[in-house]
């Protein structure tokens, strides 16, 4: 009984930081959008079978200049990427340090943090392949069940070939299908 409690709150720790990780990215893109009242632009995607027909998401960026917003966009989604992993592996860490933890939580907490390390060292090669093939930055988000690719868009959008070389990248460099790869084009 102990070690299922024990389980249960070393997920429900872990579920809280990935919500309070995700509602404050969700808060600090909102005030990025309202400190910008007048010209604004738009962050879209393209799936990862090409033609833009599959239009899945669409964000306002503030346009200080197309330059600098790309720019802070990724900077700052970078910076919430690692503070999150930062703050769970923290939590897990405390988790599997616990004196009176079970064996099976310390091996789940030091599975976790394993598991995340690996996305970070995969997410690292493909942003790095991404921009060996000219794009000039590249962020990328693993989880198990999809890979979200957000690259800089020149201005007349993502070609076929562009998305193809993306999509071909993740595909080398994960288990997942193209129907999981989402490549985001930042404006």
């Amino acid at each position: 009984m102990k070690i299922i409690k024990r389980n249960a709150i070393i997920l429900a720790a872990i579920l809280f930081v990935c919500v309070a990780v995700y509602l404050n990215w969700a808060y600090n893109r909102q005030e990025e959008t309202l400190s910008e009242p007048g010209a604004r632009e738009t962050v879209s995607a393209v799936s990862a079978e090409g033609d833009g027909e599959g239009l899945f998401y669409e964000a306002p960026v503030p346009a200080v200049s197309t330059a600098s917003a790309v720019t802070e966009y990724f900077t700052s989604a970078r910076l919430t990427r690692q503070q999150a992993r930062d703050s769970a592996i923290s939590t897990l860490r405390e988790a599997a340090e616990n004196e009176s933890a079970a064996a099976e939580a310390v091996s789940g907490a030091m599975d976790a943090i394993t598991v995340m390390a690996q996305y970070t060292v995969a997410e690292a090669e493909i942003e790095s392949l991404v921009m060996a093939k000219g794009f000039e930055d590249c962020l990328v988000f693993l989880d198990g069940q999809s890979a979200i690719v957000a690259v800089p868009a020149p201005p007349s959008g993502l070609t076929f070939t562009a998305v193809s070389r993306i999509t071909d990248i993740v595909l080398e460099k994960t288990d997942l299908n193209t129907e999981q790869i989402k490549i985001i084009e930042v404006k």
